[in-house]
């Protein structure tokens, strides 16, 4: 194997953290992105240049790292970023995909978009103006995705004279605000991104600040425990059947695995016929492997001929999801007409389609006070609130809580097709 070939595999096989950032408008989360880029040197030349080019154009008398990120015009113009921007960035430990999210109240659900597959949440805070209304906002919806990792940045320490003081304040603020939340995990790190402080290298400035810089958390975080191991589930996305001289009576079912562990040996289930099986192999682009588990992409041929196709799920007979079509979650709204209290909505299930009617709005959430508000039960854009629905056919569902794949649901306007609410099943 030639030495690019094996660098090529290693960084395949490199783990990946999916994070988000979030926080107020001008908190500087595209300043700490850019950062982030430019000191694990991840920018290419030219995009510097380009970038040193836009900041002499704008007047900033410094190089503008936010514009890494802010690539819509509208962004540049306004200086603040409207849509989810993902960048992918390595070092030698990790690969790490960003979702850099907008901080205005109305831009909340491009924030569960970009939140929705992250192992953990950069949160940033001014050092000015300490924890406020979008900070509770943004970690209870980290909290309600269950994200198990939050990083709270201070960031522009730089403008309270780096101040120790003030650092333990807001630290402080948070932590009684976070006991009410279901993070495990939080981490507090001082920092300047526009100068560099405790981002990739240990700042001067902070010498009282004795933890790891953002970077250094970023890579050593353990999220492989985040994963669902225990509940076996494998939503069927495609029946391979190539019917070639080779392979006559090759029968695979292809997906991607929710939870659990699948090896060759094991008896299965197959949801909602309930016919048994046992899995003779499986599968993935490379070889045939010994077990596979979340979040691998398999093919999974079994040892009897049993009807299963597209929306069914394969789980371990004595430990199977939740079937039911009368459905309890928590939503949150993304279209700009309010959900219909009787309405008629589209839903997409791990890889099933089905249709289903609003039965009850429970209750709405402040989210600034996490308190339930039980009159007011119009959820409108950005609002977020607990609601149940019958489905025209049975699903096959953990809890969010559980597990995010299987209890997850996407919510959709039959007539527009555009995708209205992002569902957590209770």
């Amino acid at each position: 194997m030639s030495s690019n070939t094996q660098e090529a595999q290693k960084y395949l096989d490199m783990d990946l953290l999916r994070f988000t950032t979030a926080g107020s408008v001008d908190d500087g989360k595209s300043t700490l992105i850019g950062r982030l880029l430019y000191d694990s040197k991840s920018i290419f030349d030219d995009q510097m240049e380009a970038i040193e080019e836009s900041s002499q154009k704008k007047g900033d008398e410094y190089t503008n790292l936010a514009l890494i990120t802010d690539g819509l015009s509208a962004e540049r113009e306004q200086g603040i970023t409207i849509d989810v921007a993902y960048r992918y960035f390595s070092t030698p430990n990790r690969k790490f995909i960003i979702a850099d999210t907008p901080g205005h109240v109305q831009y909340t659900r491009n924030m569960v978009t970009g939140a929705s597959t992250a192992n953990l949440a950069v949160i940033l805070v001014d050092a000015r103006k300490g924890v406020i209304e979008q900070t509770c906002r943004h970690s209870f919806i980290a909290s309600l995705l269950q994200i198990d990792h939050v990083v709270l940045c201070v960031n522009k320490m730089d403008l309270v004279d780096y101040s120790e003081d003030r650092f333990k304040e807001i630290q402080e603020q948070f932590r009684s605000f976070s006991s009410k939340l279901d993070v495990p995990d939080i981490h507090y790190i001082p920092i300047s991104a526009l100068y560099g402080d405790n981002v990739v290298d240990k700042s001067e400035n902070m010498p009282w600040y004795g933890g790891s810089t953002l970077l250094y958390t970023l890579e050593n975080v353990q999220v492989d425990s985040d994963y669902n191991h225990v509940d076996s589930r494998f939503p069927v996305q495609w029946v391979t059947r190539p019917q070639s001289e080779e392979y006559p009576d090759y029968r695979g079912y292809a997906g991607q695995v929710a939870g659990g562990v699948f090896k060759p040996g094991d008896e299965i289930i197959a949801l909602p016929s309930g016919f048994t099986s046992t899995i003779d192999t499986v599968e993935t682009y490379k070889n045939e492997e010994d077990e596979v588990f979340q979040p691998m992409s398999v093919t999974m041929t079994l040892e009897d001929e049993i009807d299963i196709s597209r929306g069914d799920m394969i789980a371990k007979p004595d430990n199977q999801p939740t079937v039911g079509q009368d459905i309890d979650m928590m939503v949150c709204w993304l279209n700009k007409e309010p959900l219909d209290p009787k309405g008629k909505y589209a839903i997409k299930h791990t890889t099933q389609d089905a249709r289903c009617i609003v039965k009850e709005v429970k209750y709405k959430v402040n989210i600034n006070t996490l308190h339930r508000v039980e009159g007011d039960k119009e959820i409108g854009l950005n609002d977020i609130g607990r609601v149940q629905i019958r489905t025209t056919k049975p699903l096959f569902y953990d809890s969010y809580k559980r597990n995010r794949v299987t209890g997850s649901v996407i919510i959709i306007d039959e007539y527009t097709n555009e995708t209205v609410g992002a569902g957590m099943i209770i």
